[in-house]
């Protein structure tokens, strides 16, 4: 029996082809595949196929027209990308002939897709015997596992119909909505396209809404009493225990300077005692490994990395074969992969002299909670793999995210940190007074981390004091303090990390705050393979820019958000659509009912456009007969003048001068 596999691309492709050779078998290379035994690999180059633009369905879409809309396709039509025609021919005349399909693509919604809808097209999907191979590294060792475990490619029918949902939404907003609003912004004064994306638009809106928030911000003064006491066995520092009462704010900051002068005072008057000891003991257990926007978060904050850097060199590392899949949304393991721990340690010892005093340490008899085959679906979290590493052959970006992944996974083999954390409430002069301190009684997985940690990122002092031994009604007695005046900060700007961080936890920045609950599970908007991309689009695209290491947003993207409603401009109809999706994957949701809700959506979005008033740009001159604004144009002939918006009621022009209004041009109405 002839079996085709089909990768998603060509390392993939050649990766198959050394496991399948491993086995016994013999391979000659052909053009667009490898043959190997009575095997085929072929590859693809990631979406060969594409959508039909709205004018491939109906010419008349040319012209952009709002009677027109929606634009809904009943039948979805696919076209092959122009660089894509020959691996297509290839591709398409090998899958004719063989007598079974394994999918070969990324495990992930969008690998399962490209491969499923390619099998369509070709019209192979239903009528041959189609199974899933899911490839999490390219290794030898893991790819001969992976053979060895091919399922039937039904299984993943919802992850494919996710992805086919998403592929179709955003086309429905990107191809509607951007018409809609570039149409009635033109009427208003705008002269650039108003794109609207499904997921780019409420990421843009996250940047301008934070910028809106640093510059309406007014700084608060504050005034925090700062108090020491002394027990019989040892001095410790309190705070003040907030109340309720004029002069302190919700947050408890302290407003006026001379009530916490009168709460220092009388912090100072005897009789002080303990009214209350509370102790407990604690864990901190083990690190998840990394997930790449995990990878991506940590790597922004230590090494300044961009997501798409992140992504970029998690990639080559994978096609080096020296880490799993770089776009895993999961921070969990298989439990089957724990027979793997001791070889990639002891690779991860020889490739690094201070990974190697850390390994000395590991315990391979601990199994840490990242050993969960519940919390597996497609795909695992990025770890090492069994093939050895030679460090001083990878880039400093190679080698800085590889030495951050080899940690995570090394944290799996030493114990949960232990600590004793003590609560304590005093009185003192007729106010109460709180003090908490830490104990760490085994540092445990955090001992690899000791020498990593920033300044700013250790915990709160408070936290941090070693408190005495005290018990309920001891007495105590004040031994100092100062009132330390401070001032609230406005939010910090996003970082490209921050920013992805956002995107994740989604549920945070919706408008709606009941719909936050129910959105804390959701994966947030894009995906872990997409996110990277967004953000750097909206750079390229010149929505937002960098100052500094932060993100502001530019004219265009500010006056995107005053023409755009707040439903597409927040994130909460996005997190709603990308919680649909998960549905969907987990099979709870049919892709007819995710596109009737789709349609219903698109329909209210387009209502609610068509009414929508949207003010004329700031500073745009006006035409000197009707008031209405006038458009900066570029002619056929590639001049630039001036026309009015309220064209054909009003054919006023005027010459451009420095990009400016100048002399008015003589313009007949036909």
């Amino acid at each position: 029996m002839s079996r085709l596999f089909i990768a998603e691309k060509p390392s993939m492709g050649r990766a198959i082809a050394q496991g399948l050779e491993a086995l016994g078998n013999k391979s000659r290379s052909a053009d667009g595949c490898i043959h190997v035994g009575s095997d085929t690999v072929t590859w693809l180059f990631g979406h060969i196929l594409e959508q039909y633009s709205p004018d491939e369905y109906d010419e008349k879409y040319k012209r952009w027209h709002i009677e027109d809309l929606p634009i809904v396709p009943s039948v979805w039509k696919l076209k092959v990308k122009p660089d894509a025609k020959k691996q297509y021919k290839i591709v398409s005349a090998l899958a004719k002939e063989a007598d079974e399909i394994i999918h070969a693509g990324d495990p992930d919604r969008e690998g399962q897709l490209l491969v499923d809808e390619l099998l369509a097209h070709i019209g192979v999907l239903k009528t041959k015997p189609v199974k899933r191979i899911l490839l999490n590294a390219l290794d030898v060792k893991s790819v001969q596992e992976a053979l060895r475990h091919i399922r039937p490619n039904d299984e993943f029918v919802g992850l494919r119909n996710s992805a086919l949902a998403r592929s179709r939404a955003d086309w429905l907003i990107g191809m509607n909505l951007s018409r809609i609003y570039t149409i009635l912004a033109r009427s208003a004064g705008y002269d650039s396209v108003v794109n609207v994306g499904r997921v780019k638009t409420p990421t843009m809106g996250l940047v301008v809404r934070r910028e809106i928030e640093i510059r309406t911000f007014k700084p608060v003064t504050f005034f925090t009493p700062q108090v020491e006491f002394r027990h019989a066995n040892g001095t410790f520092r309190a705070k003040w225990k907030a109340q309720e009462q004029d002069g302190v704010d919700e947050e408890g900051r302290i407003l006026k300077k001379d009530l916490a002068e009168e709460i220092l005072t009388s912090s100072s008057v005897p009789p002080a005692k303990i009214e209350s000891v509370e102790q407990k003991k604690g864990t901190s257990p083990q690190r998840l490994p990394y997930s790449l926007s995990a990878l991506q978060i940590d790597a922004g904050k230590i090494f300044s990395y961009s997501p798409q850097e992140v992504l970029d060199t998690q990639q080559a590392l994978y096609e080096k074969k020296l880490t799993s899949y770089p776009r895993s949304d999961c921070d969990y393991l298989p439990e089957n992969q724990l027979g793997d721990a001791a070889a990639i340690l002891k690779n991860l010892a020889a490739a690094d002299s201070s990974l190697e005093r850390f390994i000395e340490k590991a315990d391979l008899s601990i199994k840490s909670r990242a050993w969960n085959d519940k919390k597996i679906s497609a795909h695992h979290a990025i770890v090492p793999t069994t093939v050895e590493t030679k460090l001083s052959d990878l880039s400093e970006k190679e080698k800085n995210l590889y030495m951050l992944i080899a940690k995570s996974y090394i944290a799996q083999f030493y114990p949960a940190q232990e600590f004793l954390s003590t609560k304590v409430e005093l009185s003192a002069g007729g106010e109460m007074f709180t003090a908490s301190g830490k104990v760490i009684l085994q540092q445990g997985w955090k001992s690899l981390y000791q020498n990593d940690a920033k300044k700013d990122d250790v915990e709160n002092k408070e936290e941090q004091q070693s408190l005495p031994d005290m018990q309920q009604g001891d007495s105590v007695e004040f031994a100092g303090g100062k009132i330390v005046e401070g001032v609230t900060k406005p939010p910090a700007r996003f970082t490209p990390a921050t920013l992805l961080k956002a995107m994740k936890e989604i549920h945070k920045y919706v408008h709606d705050k009941e719909l936050a609950a129910s959105l804390k599970e959701c994966s947030g908007i894009g995906t872990e393979a997409t996110r990277a991309g967004m953000i750097d689009e909206l750079e390229k695209r010149g929505f937002i820019k960098k100052a500094g290491k932060n993100f502001v947003p530019t004219e265009i993207a500010s006056s995107m958000c005053r023409i755009l409603p707040e439903s597409l401009i927040y994130p909460d109809l996005t997190a709603r659509w990308e919680d649909a999706l998960d549905k969907i994957g987990k099979k709870e949701m049919s892709l007819a009912d995710f596109g009737a809700q789709q349609k219903r959506f698109l329909d209210e979005l387009l209502a609610g456009a068509k009414e929508a008033k949207i003010p004329p740009p700031r500073n745009l001159p006006l035409c000197p007969t009707c008031k209405k604004p006038l458009r900066r144009r570029k002619s056929k002939k590639g001049t630039w003048f001036w026309s009015c918006s309220g064209y054909p009621d009003c054919t006023k022009a005027f010459a451009d001068e420095r990009g400016k209004p100048g002399k008015e041009w003589t313009f007949t109405k036909k």
